[in-house]
């Protein structure tokens, strides 16, 4: 027997619908207020159809335009949490992604890096000593960042950094 639309869906049903693991809307829901089911005694969840829309538009920002935790959480503040539940309900194409404005390219896009060499131009040597086992110098290259690109980076390290205090409690990052 199929639920209606307006019905209330448990957080499996929910996760059967949006075609991700139930952990993966705990997850979201520690990072984006804005997912707020209801919850019942002993914590079990329910979501409103408008919960689900919110959902499907996150899901689709993350894994269909490719956008970061962090990216996702400056839609919601910007554009809100009715832009994120249109594009749940396909009733908005998404923005394009800064970093595809700013030519960075998307995963699986990006160019094989030049090898470096010792006669490559702006090159340099750097201790080898934090690498265990190999003492000596290495080949530098040398170039700098933008602000943006520098910005980009550091947001990818806080993410990754919270990432792995998710994953290991004990790691001190």
């Amino acid at each position: 027997m199929d639920k209606s639309p307006d019905a209330f869906r448990t957080i499996s049903e929910a996760a059967e619908e949006l075609d991700i693991p139930q952990h993966v809307l705990r997850f979201w829901e520690t990072r984006f207020g804005q997912i707020k089911p209801m919850k019942r005694a002993g914590g079990r969840r329910y979501y409103r159809r408008a919960d689900l829309e919110l959902l499907k538009g996150i899901r689709s920002l993350l894994y269909s335009e490719g956008y970061t935790i962090r990216g996702l959480q400056r839609i919601l503040k910007e554009e809100g949490v009715s832009y994120v539940s249109g594009i749940g309900r396909g009733e908005i194409v998404a923005r394009k992604r800064d970093a595809e404005l700013d030519g960075t390219p998307k995963p699986g896009q990006a160019q094989i890096a030049p090898r470096i060499t010792k006669s490559a131009p702006g090159l340099g040597k750097a201790p080898l000593a934090r690498h265990a086992g190999n003492i000596g110098e290495a080949p530098v290259l040398v170039h700098k960042l933008s602000d943006m690109q520098t910005d980009a980076l550091k947001a990818a390290l806080r993410d990754l950094g919270d990432a792995r205090k998710l994953l290991d409690p004990t790691s001190r990052v």
